[in-house]
């Protein structure tokens, strides 16, 4: 009886110990699994569920996922409108723009905890620049007069692409089904956020990637590389219309995920 006691307790203090040790190396596996916040803005003519696709393929590898709403009123009141979602993330966060998007992203690149920035097919502004002059200097979009059109609203004109020509200016990659219902469901931008003076200039501090769609013909392929070379971005050249979340979402998320686990 004695030696069995004896072996129940060595038992005991055998388990005890395994226990100890799993626990303590699970804080670090813990800390180690832990992810920075994705945050994707999206561009004109669209909304959030722009990156479906992409965000489906980000939340299956483990990335929390935020899309808000950009209200395509100007790079400053995009920037101000969004602001308060993003600085509420609570970590480390990788903020994504796609097109225009692209602007909001460099306004909001000093704030807290942004560790990279990744432009899809988008703009990448340095302070008092507008989108719209960007997108003149170099030949090949052709949003235009004859692509597009404004209405009246109460905060001023607004542009849309002419439903006919949605497919050939945004979404040449998909079908003509698909390119009918984002025309269908294409959300206006204010004609001013195009001349309207970006504010500030990303920190070279701070990681920059660009994917560039070299079919593009909303913005000029020719700006969307010139752009990025400036920036000393990680440059990433994708054979793709403009609709680069909704045509290429395994690309997209794979450049984001380069830009979120790089040291």
């Amino acid at each position: 009886m004695k030696i069995r006691s004896i072996a129940l307790a060595l038992a005991a203090t055998a388990a005890l110990s395994l226990g100890t040790v799993s626990t303590a190396s699970a804080a670090p596996a813990a800390q180690q699994a832990a992810k920075p916040t994705i945050v994707l803005l999206h561009g004109a003519f669209e909304d959030a569920s722009a990156w479906s696709k992409v965000t489906q393929r980000l939340q299956h590898d483990g990335y929390p996922v935020v899309a808000p709403a950009v209200p395509l009123r100007g790079p400053v009141p995009d920037r101000d409108a969004v602001k308060g979602a993003v600085e509420a993330i609570k970590g480390p966060k990788i903020l994504v723009g796609h097109s225009y998007g692209g602007a909001i992203v460099t306004e909001l690149a000093s704030g807290p905890d942004v560790k990279a920035l990744v432009y899809v097919a988008a703009f990448i502004p340095r302070e008092g620049e507008t989108v719209g002059d960007l997108n003149a200097q170099f030949p090949g979009s052709q949003l235009g007069p004859d692509t597009s059109h404004t209405v009246e609203s109460p905060d001023g004109p607004e542009l849309f692409v002419n439903t006919d020509k949605f497919r050939q200016v945004i979404a040449a990659d998909v079908t003509a089904a698909e390119a009918a219902v984002g025309a269908a469901g294409q959300r206006p931008i204010l004609a001013s956020a195009f001349t309207d003076k970006v504010t500030t200039t990303a920190p070279d501090s701070i990681r920059e990637y660009a994917i560039v769609a070299t079919q593009d013909r909303a913005i000029a392929p020719a700006a969307e590389e010139f752009m990025a070379e400036r920036a000393h971005a990680a440059i990433t050249k994708v054979r793709s219309a403009h609709d680069l979340p909704v045509s290429h979402p395994q690309t997209v998320a794979a450049v984001i995920e380069k830009a979120a686990t790089a040291s």
